[in-house]
């Protein structure tokens, strides 16, 4: 396990290439080990050929923590993932921006207190993993809503913003953020509701703790019940959309790991639900201005989600920002909106996406010019 500090990270920023840049002829044969069976139950036998912290990777990239530099701006403090991959899986210098831009809200509400979203970005390069021909298998049998992504990452964040006076800022502002190829929403939202409060209380050994936890996990399989120690609680899922009855052993319960709730982000359209289900069904451009991020990100992962069990194939970014890389294609005038669903925050997209023909407006963000709102 490794836990890199800002000055170690920005050295090897320069040599890397992809976030996902790892290089199995790395790792000597001497390294492949048999670690001991996961808490989950019995152990599958392709597991057993696991290196150490592969079930890591299975789950998640890296960890990063993102806080607020009055010189530099945003800046990832801390990285971290599975210390036998860091020299070949350090984040080039643009993906590290971008989760440093997209870790902090975006907007003028404030946010004070805790703060949990999501966001979507493309990967650099489709570099294959060590883990390649093991994660096919695990896939394969997976829904289309549960299948690893494979051209993109999302980061699940857990943001504290709170006043501190001791800080020349006057605020504490620092996110959590976990970097992963699998679309599990409500899992990785839960499972922040856990390691976030204890990070900020007692910080880098609590990752490192956690990161531990991770690597003792059975790799995710579509049917099977897991059950998953992390920080001394246990989550207990399952990879579908089944319910279990709580047992004295199991602190939390899950019943899904990827829905959002419907009616909740659908409340301020539900005259409109029709609609928008077509301009989704249609791969139509859309956009959703929302008051935070949080808002954002959910209306769009709803707006995914709600032509299930069909898989929405465009792209789409539940939290975007104008350092995105892809700014300048999707709010130029010279050619058609493309076929994204964007979820922003920030009012000066009020004027820059106000020729997008579908704009779905949440919240009491300033209405600029003429739109057809939802």
């Amino acid at each position: 396990m490794a836990l890199q500090g800002r000055e170690e990270l920005g050295e090897q920023v320069e040599e890397s290439e992809d976030l996902d840049d790892q290089d199995a002829s790395s790792i000597s044969p001497a390294e492949e080990i048999t670690l001991p069976p996961g808490p989950g139950g019995d152990e599958d036998p392709e597991e057993a050929l696991l290196l150490p912290w592969d079930r890591f990777s299975t789950w998640l990239h890296c960890i990063c923590v993102v806080g607020f530099d009055l010189e530099l701006g945003q800046a990832v403090e801390v990285r971290g993932q599975p210390a036998h991959v860091k020299l070949h899986c350090s984040t080039k210098k643009k993906s590290l921006s971008y989760i440093c831009y997209l870790s902090f809200p975006d907007s003028n509400s404030g946010c004070l207190g805790d703060t949990q979203f999501c966001f979507r970005f493309r990967q650099g390069s489709n570099r294959k993993s060590s883990l390649g021909c093991f994660l096919e298998t695990t896939d394969r049998d997976a829904p289309p809503c549960l299948k690893r992504e494979q051209g993109h990452y999302y980061g699940y964040v857990y943001f504290r913003q709170v006043r501190d006076k001791s800080l020349k800022r006057g605020y504490f502002q620092k996110s959590l953020v976990l970097i992963s190829k699998m679309p599990y929403v409500t899992f990785f939202h839960s499972l922040l509701k856990i390691m976030a409060p204890e990070y900020f209380e007692k910080q880098e050994p609590c990752l490192e703790a956690a990161c531990n936890d991770i690597d003792r996990w059975p790799t995710p399989h579509p049917g099977r019940i897991l059950t998953l120690p992390i920080m001394g609680v246990v989550i207990k899922l399952k990879e579908s959309l089944s319910v279990f009855q709580s047992d004295s052993q199991v602190s939390i319960v899950l019943p899904t790991i990827h829905e959002v709730d419907l009616f909740r982000c659908f409340y301020p359209v539900f005259f409109h639900i029709q609609m928008l289900w077509e301009l989704v069904l249609l791969g139509e451009a859309l956009v959703v201005m929302a008051p935070s991020p949080a808002e954002s990100s959910d209306t769009v992962l709803a707006l995914v989600s709600c032509i299930s069990p069909l898989r929405y194939c465009s792209d789409f970014r539940p939290y975007f920002t104008i350092h995105d890389s892809e700014f300048k294609e999707y709010t130029t005038r010279t050619q058609a909106p493309p076929s994204v669903i964007l979820g922003v925050t920030n009012p000066f997209f009020a004027k820059t996406l106000q020729h997008w023909p579908h704009i779905i407006r949440i919240g009491d963000m300033k209405q600029a010019g003429r739109y057809n709102f939802y």
